[in-house]
């Protein structure tokens, strides 16, 4: 096989990639683990390919030695490095961590395999000037294996909270520092000045010689670091390899002064050096200044987007659009792949490093969702490009060579086309500050006419549980009003004025300062967080001599942004008497068996699901279903549950099936978070799981609820056995979350089971005549029980709360009474067929939705 060839093949893998890595930016919101999905396509599918690829190559090169024609081995460790990365990726979606320990596993083998291939090349070879960058590349293999260990360690379940925490800063020091860091800062050794097309500067060589071993040092320091929980520690490491890395870049500068960067190529990769470096140093800054762990995760947090987005995107795409052209062969096939992937060079350019500057800073939500987007488009472009420039090149194979480089545009429309993609950032930033003109202090509502005082009022406000404190702020009319906010609660909170000005969302431990500007008037103030105001997070800016400013009791103010369109009780009424439609699939009731492994992966997820014919909401859930999945077991039994916060604000779990200290297992969890839940089961029934983060009610009624049946020591076999949870919906927005006023009053819209309305008149359970039914009936609340009743049956065994109340005998019950988070279980056996209503006998809830059919049919 020729090395064009070669290289098309190999680097369709990497377009594969990149193009899913796109799909899955383009629809993040619907996807789980999207984030995680998004960092692991790049970094480990189409960066870790590409690395395979050309350090291979380079190795070749640098060594004088040709390649095997038929390039087998390289193929084969290729394919093995995709299966292991393919499979790590099923088994986190699927939550199977011993697919996951495959995957990693091989991964890791892989990856040592080339590493021993390259020494082994080494250790052959005649000495070489340029060996320096193959030992870069032999030790990055090493750092792959080792973050490959440390990511199938953070899958499992078993890994405590706070360690996971520690992994995760270990695992990227290793993997994206070590193994991405160490292959670029070698390879531009000799790359660099290649692509500039000017001679070595002296001394790159024994730079990048000196360097080397600093740069381990520094990345053994920053992950031990990580792994003891030791800001300073794991700052030393990131301030190492930031001047061990400056120490392999310096004589660089000596090549751009003599030959200035002016292709896509070259520019490309020089920003995101700079990215790397911005990035380095913030994190030894932010590091060496956080003052415990957590603050030190939150602070690495922030360089997620400028290491991958900034720095890894831009030297893969830059070396990519140099080195493409270069292996197509034939002077005529390069020129032409090369012009194609020069295209929009310089707007590319200007968008995606002006779009990622206004998403790392502090800008508001709308502008960063809009900069986003365009860094995306900025980068996808480069896939169509890729195609058509191996295309042009194909078509080019056979024509003569033309002697030159390929003309360049203009400067000046070089430099048109950069201000015209600055232009088009700084439009997106309007737009969306236009859209949400609170975010930047612009007051939504009308202020009274005030004369200035020149004189500036400041106030500081705190978090405790769910008040501010102080809750209210005097100011004197005309007076300019500063508010620092400091979060120190254990959730999410914001602040936002009746004037439309607002802090940001703040994570626990952040401080923001809110200016609300020059006061004429007394302002309402509250935390936007769901469900927080209503929770008494209320704030009252009182102008000095003027009475308190009035608010409606019912509502607390008319400004609230979270407020949507309301769904009227007509459309409520008539959905309760529709059918679903055709993507209708009921909640399989049938009560599950009891299994022997209760280790269990719980992710939080945030869905938009119907709960109504035509009537739908965005539910929090626990395994992306509300109800979560049911569990079952039996005394005795462990259950080790690890909780996944993948959602977009802090939650929580509590099993009433386990008795312990609630303090540390069912803490508050952020965005990102994990912890697990370990209890044993020491008593039987059917137990209530939920969210318990504040406001827990209105946690429990958006979908974040479940059930754990632990069976009773005796429990006699049945025919069939369901599983019934009762909860009430309190209707927001259409695609929206719980109306948090209505659950505070306790006015529910619908009244479910298992999460839809009526869904079991249009999908009935099923018996036959003489069989003996179970049905296990749990009343999750948030604020209601349930009167459960079979119309035209009678229960013969009651069980409820721990006990039974009723045995099989002469006595019968017509209902099971439960009042919020009770259960039980009743029996009975029907004598003739036909369709039996299943009903709370509680009758407006029973007619709000809690209604379903079972369906006898003869022996």
């Amino acid at each position: 096989m020729n090395r064009s060839g070669w290289h098309v093949r190999a680097g369709a893998v990497v377009f594969a990639w990149l193009a899913a890595l796109v799909a899955v930016a383009v629809g993040h919101r619907f996807l789980p683990m999207s984030g995680w999905l998004l960092i692991h396509l790049l970094a480990l599918g189409a960066a870790g390919n590409a690395i395979l690829i050309w350090s291979r190559h380079f190795t070749d090169a640098l060594l004088r030695r040709a390649p095997d024609p038929t390039r087998t081995a390289e193929a084969l460790v290729i394919a093995a490095f995709n299966a292991g990365a393919v499979t790590a990726v099923a088994g986190m979606l699927g939550r199977w961590w011993p697919i996951v320990l495959v995957g990693g596993a091989v991964v890791g083998v892989v990856a040592l395999a080339h590493g021993a291939i390259l020494l082994r090349q080494l250790r052959t070879a005649l000495p070489s000037r340029f060996g320096v960058t193959v030992r870069y590349y032999v030790a990055a293999t090493a750092f792959l294996a080792i973050g490959a260990g440390f990511g199938v360690a953070m899958a499992h379940s078993a890994l405590p909270g706070r360690l996971h925490e520690r992994f995760v800063i270990a695992h990227t020091v290793v993997n994206l520092f070590g193994w991405v860091g160490l292959t670029v800062l070698g390879t531009l050794v000799t790359l660099w000045p290649t692509m500039l097309r000017t001679r070595m500067a002296a001394g790159v060589e024994a730079a990048a010689g000196r360097g080397l071993p600093a740069l381990l040092a520094a990345l053994a320091v920053a992950a031990g670091g990580a792994l003891t929980g030791s800001p300073p520690i794991t700052a030393a490491g990131a301030l190492g390899y930031l001047g061990a890395a400056g120490l392999v870049l310096w004589p660089h500068l000596d090549e751009i002064r003599r030959k200035r960067p002016g292709d896509f190529a070259t520019l490309s990769v020089l920003a995101g050096v700079a990215w790397l470096i911005g990035s380095l140093a913030f994190a030894a800054v932010a590091l060496a200044t956080a003052p415990t762990w957590p603050d030190a995760v939150a602070a690495a947090g922030y360089l997620t987007a400028p290491v991958l987005a900034g720095f890894l995107v831009q030297v893969l795409l830059g070396s990519l659009t140099y080195l493409t052209p270069v292996v197509m062969g034939g002077r005529a096939a390069t020129m032409a792949a090369a012009v194609e992937l020069e295209r929009g060079a310089p707007w590319r350019l200007a968008v995606a490093n002006a779009g990622l500057l206004l998403c790392v800073l502090p800008t508001p939500s709308l502008v960063r969702v809009a900069a986003s987007m365009l860094v995306l488009v900025s980068y996808a472009a480069f896939l169509p490009l890729l195609v058509r420039a191996v295309w042009r090149a194909h078509r080019n194979r056979d024509t003569a060579s033309v002697a030159g480089q390929p003309q360049a545009a203009p400067p000046g429309r070089r430099l048109g086309a950069a201000a015209a993609g600055f232009a088009v950032v700084v439009l997106a930033a309007a737009a969306g500050v236009a859209a949400d003109p609170a975010s930047v202090g612009i007051g939504t509502s009308p202020r009274l006419a005030v004369t200035a005082t020149g004189h500036t009022t400041t106030a500081s406000v705190r978090v405790e549980g769910m008040r501010f404190v102080p809750d209210t702020v005097e100011v004197a009319a005309g007076d300019r009003l500063l508010i620092t906010l400091a979060n120190t609660g254990t959730d999410q909170h914001d602040l936002v004025l009746s004037n439309g000005t607002r802090t940001g969302r703040l994570a626990p431990g952040e401080t923001s300062v809110l200016d609300a500007g020059v006061i004429g008037s007394s302002l309402d103030g509250w935390c936007a967080v769901a469900g927080h105001r209503q929770m008494g997070m209320t704030f009252t800016v009182r102008v000095t001599g003027t009475p308190p400013p009035a608010t409606d009791s019912k509502h607390g103010g008319h400004h609230d942004p979270a407020g949507g369109v309301v769904i009227p009780p007509a459309a409520i009424a008539r959905s309760l008497g529709a059918n679903p439609g055709p993507g209708f699939a009921p909640r399989d009731a049938t009560a599950p068996p009891a299994t022997a492994d209760h280790r269990i992966t719980l992710p939080v997820t945030e869905i938009e699901r119907e709960v109504s014919p035509g009537i739908s909401q965005r539910l929090w859930t626990f395994g992306g279903t509300a109800p979560g999945p049911t569990l079952r077991g039996k005394i005795g039994d462990v259950f080790e549950i690890t909780l996944v916060n993948d959602g977009t604000t802090g939650h929580s779990i509590d099993f009433h099936a386990g008795a312990l200290a609630p303090d540390e297992p069912m803490r508050t969890i952020q965005p990102g978070e994990r912890l697990v839940y370990r209890f044993t089961a020491t008593r039987a029934g059917i137990w209530l799981y939920h969210c318990s983060t504040m406001p827990m009610s209105l946690h429990i009624a958006n979908g974040m609820f479940g059930a754990v049946i632990i069976d009773p020591p005796g429990l006699p076999r049945v025919d069939r056995e369901y599983v019934v949870v009762q909860s009430e919906m309190y209707l927001g927005a259409p695609g929206g979350e719980a109306d948090a006023d209505k659950v505070a009053a306790d006015r529910p819209d619908l009244v479910v089971f298992n999460g839809y309305a009526r869904q079991y008149d249009h999908a009935p359970l099923t018996a036959r005549v003489g069989e003996r039914v179970r049905i296990w009936v749990l009343a999750a609340g948030p604020n209601r029980g349930t009167s459960f009743h079979v119309v035209g049956g009678q229960f013969d065994t009651v069980w409820s709360e721990g006990d039974y109340r009723l045995r099989m005998g002469a006595g019968g019950a017509q209902t099971l009474g439960l009042f919020a988070a009770q259960g039980g279980f009743v029996e009975l056996a029907f004598g003739q067929p036909g369709r039996y209503p299943f009903v709370s006998h509680a009758m407006v809830d029973a007619e709000r939705g809690a209604h379903g059919i079972i369906e006898v049919a003869g022996r």
